[in-house]
């Protein structure tokens, strides 16, 4: 039996590379003075997330290379310890943009001063992909602590991603969020905002319909026009917050055998387990019609 310790990580992220490193350095810091074996750090830590998610703001991200400087500092910042970190990926040159290149959300895993594999955003909520363009590919990743999935924000809405992951062979699912409160009607107490519910129900969700364990960080403060939420938590394979941070930040800490944790999850009833892939229609997306006036 091997223990893990998990830390999902809440804190604020802007443009600033200098401020964004000394972050990333002092939750390393207090993630190995815990001794954490996996970090989770929010999506977008290295140079911030879009300033708005409706188009009236156009300061995108800073695009860095995966094997650029700025990721082989939190690499070798990892040293034992595996770290998934966020940024916004220049990648190949862009067919309908000369002198472009094309631009990817990515999340990364890390370790030892190397990259063990990276995940592409998928799923683009309203207008972001005006500024990155969605990956086309989902796969666990091997780490020296066990096989690990990556979603971004947006994507742990979509039980499909997840569960491809799973079946992958994933043992611990990791969201990297900038997840924003309500742009109408959000309350003073971001806790009390009905997007705190929305993603807490789908880290639950995510882990109880897939027996594992999900580790979800996410951005704090605020940046632009987007105010974010926090609220980073740890979910074990039933659907229960075993660790959170509140909105201001900090580290959601939890401990796992992960082989036993995912055994026993699935020793009795498991969705995972008992799928019955046979009957199910293949998924395809249900057509949007926009309201025609009365």
């Amino acid at each position: 039996m091997t223990d893990l310790k998990i830390a999902a990580a809440a804190a604020p992220f802007g443009r600033d590379m200098d401020a964004c490193f000394a972050t990333i350095e002092r939750l390393v810091a207090e993630a190995r003075a815990e001794g954490v074996g996996l970090l989770v750090l929010p999506e977008a830590a290295l140079g911030g997330y879009v300033e708005s998610l409706n188009g009236d703001v156009d300061d995108p991200p800073p695009a860095l290379s995966p094997d650029g400087p700025e990721l082989q500092r939190v690499a070798d910042l990892a040293g034992d310890m595996v770290i998934a970190v966020g940024f916004c990926e220049a990648g190949d040159p862009d067919p309908d943009r000369p002198g472009h290149q094309v631009r990817h959300n990515v999340a990364a895993l890390v370790s030892g001063g190397e990259v063990l594999g990276i995940h592409r955003k998928i799923h683009m909520p309203l207008d972001e992909g005006r500024f990155t363009t969605p990956g086309d590919h989902l796969s666990a990743i091997d780490t020296p602590i066990g096989r690990v999935g990556l979603l971004i924000c947006y994507d742990k809405a979509f039980p499909e991603a997840a569960r491809t992951l799973a079946l992958d062979g994933a043992q611990v699912l990791c969201f990297l969020s900038a997840w924003p409160t309500s742009r109408t009607n959000s309350p003073e107490v971001r806790e009390e905002d009905r997007q705190w519910r929305r993603a807490e129900l789908w880290d639950r969700s995510r882990a109880a319909e897939n027996s594992m364990v999900v580790a979800s960080a996410n951005q704090s403060g605020d940046f632009g026009t987007l105010r974010f939420l926090g609220g980073s938590r740890i979910t074990n394979p039933n659907g229960d917050v075993v660790a959170e941070t509140d909105s201001t930040g900090g580290l959601a800490i939890a401990t796992f055998d992960l082989g036993e944790t995912l055994a026993k999850a699935r020793r009795a009833l498991s969705p995972v387990r008992d799928l019955r892939p046979d009957v199910y229609a293949a998924a395809t997306p249900i057509p949007y019609e926009a309201p025609t006036a009365a």
